[in-house]
């Protein structure tokens, strides 16, 4: 079993980022009600805006920093512009609204910065954290071990968020039943711009790293969504603990299927086989129930 421990360390950095954009959505969807398939484009333009900056020899710090308030004014503008005329319309339109602005953010990045995959160099991968497990050397490099710290934190946080402040009560009850609590005084564009900007800050970081860990690229980080999909349905779009479980499982095993005679190079497809093996479970659980 050693043999397999540095594909289970490298698998947890992708798993805590695929983690981090499960939470991301999960936050979102129990305000509003709307999956974001958008997420990951609007990571991916971040990631964008921060390799430009860096090719220009700005600061790193103005660079990251850029490139999550980018993400944060993407989001913000959708959910404020073009949300709220959906509002009223059936959940999963509202959702399918959000694929068609992917397409145009990705159509624009890709005009803009070309199709040509880059990498985006954080600062974190110039370390690594060494040690012994049993017989085996493993390195775990700064960049994956901030991504399973900040999935640990951000869920934390986000918990916190939703359970102890005025905000989150209202984001919960917003879930529960939108209409009722505009009824009873709650405003709900404002609760939902909270929540669009709160998506938006967690997909800039998950470009920033993802951008980093796998590549660069509009397409490539938009389909990465779909992890980050299957983990939320892991925690059923609700528990933000077993969101992220599912999401450092689900690198985890990605990574493991390296080592499957003769599925090595379909391993990326790991996770779309995770999200449609959840969909099929929890429909099969809920017509039985």
């Amino acid at each position: 079993m050693e043999e397999y421990l540095p594909f289970v360390i490298s698998g947890l950095g992708l798993g805590a980022v695929y983690a981090l954009s499960g939470v991301g959505l999960v936050v979102l969807y129990r305000s509003s009600g709307v999956l974001n398939f958008a997420f990951g484009a609007i990571g991916a333009i971040g990631a964008y805006v921060a390799w430009s900056m860096l090719e220009a020899d700005w600061p790193q710090a103005l660079a990251w920093s850029a490139a999550i308030v980018t993400a944060m004014l993407l989001s913000l503008a959708y959910g404020r512009l073009l949300a709220p005329r959906l509002s009223h319309r059936d959940p999963t339109i509202r959702s399918i609204a959000t694929l068609g602005f992917a397409l145009v953010v990705v159509g624009f990045t890709e005009w803009y910065w070309g199709e040509q995959p880059r990498r985006l160099v954080l600062p974190t991968d110039a370390g690594a954290l060494d040690f012994v497990l049993g017989e085996v050397d493993v390195r775990l490099t700064h960049t994956r071990a901030l991504g399973l710290a900040l999935a640990v934190l951000m869920m934390g946080g986000v918990g916190l968020l939703l359970s102890k402040t005025r905000v989150g009560l209202k984001m919960r009850a917003l879930a529960n039943d939108r209409d009722l609590s505009a009824l009873l005084g709650i405003r709900v564009l404002g609760v939902d711009t909270v929540a669009w900007v709160l998506s938006g800050a967690f997909a800039g970081v998950c470009g920033l790293l993802l951008a980093n860990i796998v590549r660069l690229q509009a397409t490539l980080l938009t389909f990465l969504v779909i992890p980050a999909f299957a983990a939320a349905i892991i925690g059923r779009l609700h528990s933000l603990p077993a969101t992220v479980a599912g999401g450092i499982a689900i690198g985890v095993l990605e990574a493991l299927a390296i080592t499957v005679p003769g599925f090595a190079s379909f391993r990326t497809a790991t996770p779309f086989l995770i999200a449609l093996a959840m969909i099929v479970f929890y429909r099969t659980g809920t017509r039985q129930a």
